[in-house]
């Protein structure tokens, strides 16, 4: 039931003027801005806030019928379809890439010489960074989300409309005399324009800000994320092109092995077996070069297809760097756990959302009182002249004040209070998930280091040794083959151990980098 303060200025045969009331608005789907769901993830400290909602719309503003009261919907006054604006619903964010494994055929050898970083004009891995965050499908499709983000600050701040409103009433059937006597005729034009006395648009403005930064910060970890997947698919490509390499060194020495244990054959030294046996060794390498060719065009293919590249263009890739951790060390873990909780994007966001937590309950505060109605009207004109008298003009003004009695949006109130504990409580849950991951990160980084240099100086010698000393025997008759490629099998798995070590290692200093959210190795 509204309250009406109505003062009326008018001419001596002027009639007084009711002031606008609200009729019901019209029910409809709720506006969404940019009528698509999210794809950055649920947003922190968003809750199920909707921006603009007044407690009460869908009942009547009730008043006394009488002239000059506009019978319009009032959703016609604000943009939108009413003023309700909902936050779309958001849905996941892709997760990481899995580390693949794919399956190795023949046999790898320790080739002579350091690892080639490839060709001087190849593609970097900060080069690829670039191109994933330019030309990247889903990343340039989530980017999208941020100048939405900014449309929904524009409809937070779109002012309530006017409503204009003419009328003509006390018109007779027929007309009017002594025994019939009513009128006179008369004719009005009113305006109506609401007063958010409450503040309701700064608080969604406020909100809808709060909320477009959280979004940019959920960008932002969506991107982290997509370099996260990156870092695989670059290090898959290395890791391929080192295994071929391996490969090759592998396929070179078994046709050597092959070509002595001919020679052996002639001198009566070794026997036909033991050719058959090289042989087949010799195939089985060939087979793992074809294999290994392979695995790195499917790698390129993969990393290419992040980059947005054709399929020809992404086999054709060539890549610039090493498998080999040629990187100062990290700074200490307790260093790395401050940043990553100050500059991660998914804490950042967390952060934002509580913030964006306070300013809901700040909007649901404002949104306890509906506008109140400021009634203008300029022109009424009362038509005298059947009633033998001179017609007459005037204006009039009026205010209409809903009285928050019944609706002051209590419920949605406390729903906000308890998002922001809610939001306070997510946060503190991913800092202390982001602390383990860092700490996690750090000792996979340390612990990997040393089985790498382990391996390199005490195993990979050892079964090198093993290998030659059994070689000498072979070629001085005193072993048969297969002695001889038992060894090369044992130490053939030694160099795939350290071959997988390595690229462990290696994707540990690109998952320190995920961890911490920056550039910490190279």
């Amino acid at each position: 039931m509204p309250i009406v303060a109505g003062l009326f200025w008018t001419s001596a045969s002027a009639r007084g003027q009711q002031p606008t009331v609200e009729t019901p608005q019209i029910q409809g789907a709720t506006a969404n801005p940019g009528s698509s769901q999210s794809r950055l993830g649920p947003a922190p400290g968003g809750g199920d806030m909707i921006l603009g909602s007044q407690p009460g719309r869908d009942d009547l503003l009730l008043g006394r019928a009488g002239p000059a009261s506009p019978r319009v919907p009032t959703s016609i006054a604000t943009p939108g379809q009413g003023d309700q604006v909902r936050r779309p619903p958001p849905i996941s964010v892709p997760e990481p890439l899995p580390v693949p494994r794919a399956p190795l055929y023949g046999t790898l050898a320790l080739p002579s010489g350091e690892e080639s970083e490839g060709p001087a004009n190849g593609l970097t891995l900060d080069q690829a960074i670039d191109l994933l965050v330019r030309r990247n499908y889903d990343l340039r499709s989530k980017a999208m989300e941020i100048p939405q983000a900014r449309a929904d600050v524009l409809t937070a701040s779109l002012r309530a409309n006017p409503i204009f409103y003419a009328d003509s009433q006390l018109i007779p059937y027929g007309s009017y005399s002594e025994r019939r006597p009513g009128g006179p005729t008369q004719y009005d034009v009113n305006i109506s324009h609401p007063i958010d006395f409450s503040r309701k648009r700064r608080a969604r403005v406020d909100y809808a800000t709060r909320a477009m930064r959280v979004t940019e910060a959920q960008y932002q970890d969506a991107v982290r994320i997509e370099i996260n997947n990156l870092y695989t698919a670059f290090l898959d490509v290395l890791a391929a092109r080192q295994t071929l390499r391996f490969a090759r060194a592998s396929e070179a020495g078994s046709r050597v092995l092959a070509e002595k244990t001919q020679l052996l054959y002639e001198r009566d030294i070794a026997s036909r077996a033991d050719v058959g046996e090289v042989r087949s060794q010799g195939q089985v390498a060939q087979v793992g070069v074809l294999d290994s060719e392979e695995n790195l065009r499917k790698a390129n293919r993969v990393l290419g297809m992040m980059l947005g590249m054709e399929a020809e263009e992404a086999e054709a890739l060539e890549v610039r760097g090493s498998i080999e951790d040629r990187g100062p060390p990290p700074p200490p873990v307790d260093e790395l756990i401050r940043a990553a909780v100050q500059c991660r994007p998914d804490v950042v966001s967390y952060r934002l959302g509580v913030l964006t937590a306070e300013s809901g309950v700040r909007l649901s505060m404002a949104n306890r009182y509906q506008d109140a109605y400021l009634l203008y009207q300029p022109y009424t004109y009362q038509n005298n002249a059947p009633l033998g008298g001179k017609s007459a003009t005037s204006w009039a003004i009026g205010l209409t004040v809903p009285l928050p009695v019944y609706n002051r949006n209590q419920g949605n109130i406390e729903r906000a209070r308890q998002n922001v504990t809610q939001s306070r409580i997510e946060l503190e849950g991913i800092e202390k998930r982001v602390v383990a991951e860092v700490k996690q990160a750090a000792r996979e980084y340390e612990v990997s280091g040393q089985i790498v240099d382990r391996i390199r100086a005490q195993v990979l010698p050892t079964s090198q040794a093993s290998l030659n000393d059994r070689l000498r025997l072979f070629q001085g008759g005193e072993a048969n083959a297969v002695s001889y490629l038992q060894a090369q099998r044992t130490y053939n798995d030694t160099v795939k151990a350290y071959l997988d070590t390595v690229v462990r290692h290696r994707r540990s200093m690109l998952g320190l980098n995920t961890a911490v959210g920056q550039r910490i190795l190279p």
